[in-house]
């Protein structure tokens, strides 16, 4: 039986849709939107109707008829701490999308308005792999301060899919394998997968980890405290030199790695120097993920915007090539690994689950 799914992914300041029969993309398209459109609306939640309107037009262009549709999948966005897996559209998935339970974020809008267009149809509307999976062992969130545990925040939907193509790579299933992922992004997550759950990872949002293009990563804590108190800065900047303008953006004054890579070419030396010391930072950290893991890592996995780069993967391989192979999937595919969480589902390969069986009871 053949499957027809719509694919949406809301971002900042576009929308990209895609249509697929199985693994055929019919079509793809970002839908951009124009940033002073965008900047009336008060909250995320208050661009619903002009988004699903601008989805819908392009819908019909096209000639898509919806009836034929089989499902439809959307990003998944800041819900309560959840398993990995793909999630039908429920009524408290919904309700806590809108009100923003974990904040505010245009993936909010995915589950939203795939269950939109799926609803009057009759068919299941699904998320996959939201940034906020949460499959860390207890004793992962232990810090030095009983008041502060690590939260599991990071780049779930692309990690869990190359997890799976390395694993089938490796001629094993992703529930047998036990890798350490690495997404080389504008934020760096570096996921330790053991047998199909991510056990421990970096929150890649705002919190821990090696220094990225745009984040600032684990600090020293004393002089960390040190800046907070000295009253050079307001929360709302502080909070932007964690994430946003931190790592290579505070060193070098770009994100934009290719500008970088252009500055190293032409003999910029603080440049490369930068770039080291990023790569030397990412690789410390595969190096714990290898001690979580007791050593029994089947392969690191490279993959995101960055991996493009091989002399900064090498500069990585360098130094963790002892612990086990390493396979390279640059880039990220949202779009495909949305699809794949949806046919995983309607091909009865998995079990969709349901967001209300991972709340506390008074919240379901």
């Amino acid at each position: 039986m053949d499957f027809k799914i719509l694919v949406i992914n809301p971002g900042s300041t576009s929308t990209k849709i895609a249509l697929y029969r199985d693994e055929e993309e019919l079509f793809s398209i970002s839908i951009s939107h124009d940033i002073n459109t965008i900047s009336k609306y008060e909250r995320i939640i208050d661009q619903f109707d002009f988004r699903r309107e601008t989805i819908l037009q392009e819908l019909e262009k096209r000639g898509i008829k919806l009836e034929e549709l089989s499902a439809v999948v959307g990003r998944g966005g800041l819900l309560r701490p959840i398993p990995g897996g793909t999630y039908k559209v429920t009524p408290k998935m919904l309700e806590h999308l809108k009100i923003g339970i974990q904040g505010e974020h245009a993936s909010n809008l995915g589950g939203l308005l795939a269950d939109s267009i799926a609803t009057p149809l009759g068919i299941p509307a699904f998320i996959v792999d939201p940034v906020v999976v949460d499959e860390m062992e207890p004793i992962a969130k232990v810090t030095g301060l009983p008041e502060i545990k690590r939260r599991s925040i990071f780049h779930a939907l692309n990690q869990k899919r190359v997890a799976r193509l390395a694993a089938k790579d490796l001629g094993k299933t992703y529930e047998t394998v036990n890798l350490i992922v690495v997404h080389l992004g504008g934020g760096i997550s570096i996921g330790v997968h053991k047998r199909g759950k991510v056990v421990d990872v970096n929150n890649a949002l705002n919190g821990d980890g090696p220094f990225a293009p745009e984040r600032a990563g684990s600090l020293p804590a004393w002089d960390l405290v040190k800046l907070v108190l000295s009253g050079q800065y307001t929360e709302g900047e502080l909070k932007k030199k964690l994430a946003g303008k931190g790592g290579i953006v505070a060193h070098l004054g770009t994100n934009d790695m290719r500008d970088v890579e252009k500055r190293i070419a032409q003999g910029d030396k603080e440049a490369e120097f930068i770039m080291e010391a990023m790569a030397y930072n990412i690789a410390k950290w595969i190096g714990a993920g290898a001690t979580v893991l007791e050593g029994d890592v089947d392969a690191i996995v490279i993959s995101g915007g960055l991996a493009y780069y091989q002399k900064f993967v090498d500069c990585i391989e360098k130094r963790v090539s002892f612990i086990s192979r390493i396979l390279l999937y640059p880039g990220g595919d949202e779009m495909r690994a949305l699809l794949e969480g949806a046919l995983r589902v309607l091909r009865g390969e998995e079990e969709a689950k349901i967001y209300e069986d991972y709340l506390k009871e008074e919240e379901k």
